[in-house]
């Protein structure tokens, strides 16, 4: 089943954040509470935007003067704590490369940084897409690889082997526990979260959150409830996250043009 949404209100970043202070690369969107929270692939600070996305109704940009400082993809929120993760696509570590994530408390306060446990290829071609699920009172991480089969190169770029891998915190990291097989019908050459590069705009998205199908207890597609495609309206440059909120309302970050839309 296919949705096209259809546009209904846009605000552009610099509007909203007129103190922030340079060029901002928005690459990640969560929406709670009446906010959208935004991160960005080129700064480490994150951005409190009303979901009104009315500058009147007091967005604000959280500065973080400790972690990473850029390689920021996306953005996820565990509600039962109240907690905020957010990844960094690819990181060298020993002689390869691994995602990581950062953690910040309810108040976006930072706590720590810990690894994704699961090998990468390369710094370009690492996790994409990040949320967060509970499965028996527990909390698991869910990173969408863009490439795939979690390739780089030629292997990474032929359809059908969409992955998403399942972590749960360990002693000191996120241990990966299971991998998620996308449908191998989705005719995608890479599996950004949810796109961006020579794919054209408004095209179909294979997103974490429900555009595919909902994962089951054991975290397989087959498990759960049957997904859809949902289709975001165009816009040179493409979405760079989308992320679908209660009643049907999906909150999109653009990296080019910095701004934020909702339809």
């Amino acid at each position: 089943m296919e949705r096209r949404l259809v546009l209904a209100r846009e605000a552009k970043l610099a509007s909203l954040l007129p103190d922030a202070g340079g060029r901002l690369e928005a690459s990640g969107v969560l929406a709670g509470g009446g906010r959208c929270y935004v991160i960005f692939d080129n700064a480490p600070d994150i951005a409190r935007i009303p979901a009104t996305l009315a500058p009147a109704d007091g967005p604000d940009l959280i500065r973080q003067p400790r972690g990473r400082r850029d390689g920021f993809e996306d953005i996820a929120h565990d509600p039962a704590t109240g907690r905020f993760y957010v990844l960094v696509e690819a990181r060298a570590r020993g002689q390869g490369f691994m995602a990581e994530v950062q953690e910040y408390d309810e108040r976006l306060g930072y706590l720590g940084r810990a690894w994704l446990q699961f090998p990468l290829d390369s710094l370009n071609k690492g996790l994409e897409g990040l949320t967060c699920a509970r499965r028996h009172g527990r909390p698991f991480l869910l990173g969408l690889c863009e490439g795939n089969r979690c390739r780089d190169g030629a292997e990474g770029r032929r359809p059908g082997g969409g992955r998403v891998q399942v972590f749960e915190r360990g002693r000191r990291h996120w241990d990966r526990v299971a991998t998620i097989r996308l449908p191998a019908t989705l005719p995608l050459r890479g599996l950004q979260q949810p796109g961006r590069g020579r794919r054209p705009p408004g095209r179909a998205l294979a997103g974490l959150r429900g555009a595919v199908g909902r994962p089951g207890p054991s975290f397989q597609l087959g498990g759960g409830r049957p997904g859809r495609r949902v289709v975001v309206p165009s816009r040179p440059g493409g979405p760079d996250g989308v992320l679908q909120r209660r009643g049907g309302v999906v909150a999109v970050a653009r990296h080019r043009g910095g701004g934020i839309r909702q339809g």
